[in-house]
């Protein structure tokens, strides 16, 4: 949790209802309770929300990592949203409530009676923000959408074989458009927060995944096509390059990036090859522009007469940036991570020891995680039900 100046929680007194599920909506959510925000999530009875079930528990069924991790410090209520009882609690929440948060459907949204209209009738300056797979005045507003439906739309699937000339359209392995159209939803969610305190006026906030990734992978790799008529291919060059890859070293790879045209001498000074740009190919900065991928190709010939450590060392000597490639079975041991305190061991009340990550975000005033663990599927059902009866 961050604290602001005066100590107390950045959004201590902010209540969030969360009716959303897997990634793209908790992770949202996630952010908001990491800033002190109460967020009581609401999750269906019997197997609640999906995402519980993608990985191996340590002692309880469905509280896998990922789920723990995306939704620490929430309370969990179980409602069945389609019986009277549990609606008329559902509406008692969001009554108490500055935010809502939800990624179901539009359609279902209104069979269930939670729609903006409805919602604003109990609560009119209620924060409704709605995540949703594609813009709701598109001709894909009613379709479902999930990480790889979205890297598939984007064109994002494309990106690899661009790279390595292997026509099998890939994902990129991450849910990446679930968690970037997740910090989308959270900077939404604080303006409007801010908006309201400046104006008391709550007001609906849609955020589309397609529309969110789009602009995301396409900053840089619309790229020629960002003119009329275009100029060069769709593909930000350096991105999509073959050659601008790890280079290989006597024991591993490593990731260097002699980014500046200063960068260049220097970079193949460390190697031993000063000459190499004495060739006209690279004369000029443009010259070396065009010829970049001959540049990555002599790199690649040259580093595997280091050893990791040593490339490493002779780079950041000269101010070249560069970092060895790390297992990512191997990332709990890297040294800068450890003095950061960026991974915490903290136990569970059910499950048992578990590492944490801390909030990558530094404030004036931080605070230690208040190490507020995930809840079981459940677990503040009855303290909210009674709370919510003593109204």
């Amino acid at each position: 949790m961050t604290i602001a100046m005066d100590g107390r929680p950045m959004l201590e007194g902010i209540r969030v209802v969360d009716l959303t599920s897997v990634v793209f909506g908790p992770y949202c959510t996630h952010i908001l309770a990491e800033l002190g925000a109460e967020v009581i999530k609401v999750e269906a009875p019997g197997a609640g929300d999906a995402f519980r079930w993608s990985g191996k528990a340590a002692a309880t069924p469905g509280m896998s990592p990922g789920f723990m991790a995306i939704n620490r410090g929430k309370q969990s209520v179980t409602l069945d949203l389609k019986t009277f009882d549990d609606l008329a609690c559902m509406m008692a929440l969001l009554d108490d409530a500055d935010v809502f948060v939800l990624n179901v459907r539009g359609k279902a949204v209104e069979r269930l009676g939670l729609d903006y209209a409805a919602v604003r009738a109990i609560n009119p300056d209620i924060i409704y923000a709605h995540c949703v797979g594609f813009g709701q005045d598109g001709p894909y507003a009613d379709l479902q959408a999930y990480d790889d439906v979205i890297q598939a739309a984007t064109g994002t699937a494309t990106l690899l074989p661009r790279v390595d000339g292997n026509p099998r359209a890939r994902y990129l392995p991450s849910l990446i458009a679930d968690k970037v159209a997740g910090l989308h939803a959270a900077y939404a969610v604080l303006a409007a927060i801010i908006h309201k305190l400046r104006t008391g006026e709550g007001q609906k906030i849609e955020i589309p995944m397609f529309e969110a990734f789009s602009h995301f992978m396409l900053l840089e790799h619309l790229a020629g096509q960002s003119f009329d008529p275009p100029n060069a291919p769709v593909g930000y060059f350096r991105q999509i390059d073959p050659d601008r890859q790890p280079f290989p070293t006597r024991d591993g790879f490593v990731s260097i990036v002699p980014y500046t045209d200063e960068a260049w001498p220097k970079m193949f000074g460390v190697l031993g090859n000063p000459e190499f740009l004495n060739d006209e190919r690279f004369a000029t900065r443009k010259a070396r522009t065009v010829n970049l991928a001959l540049l990555y190709r002599e790199m690649a010939r040259l580093t595997p007469a280091f050893t990791t450590a040593e490339l490493i060392a002779k780079c950041h000597a000269a101010q070249i940036p560069a970092q060895p490639v790390r297992d990512i079975a191997d990332i709990m041991n890297d040294p800068h991570l450890a003095a950061t305190g960026f991974f915490s061991r903290q136990e569970h009340p059910s499950e048992g020891g578990y590492f944490a990550m801390e909030h990558p975000v530094r404030f004036a005033k931080p605070l230690e995680s208040a190490k507020r663990h995930a809840p079981r599927l459940g677990e503040q059902s009855d303290r909210i039900r009674a709370r919510l009866k003593g109204q």
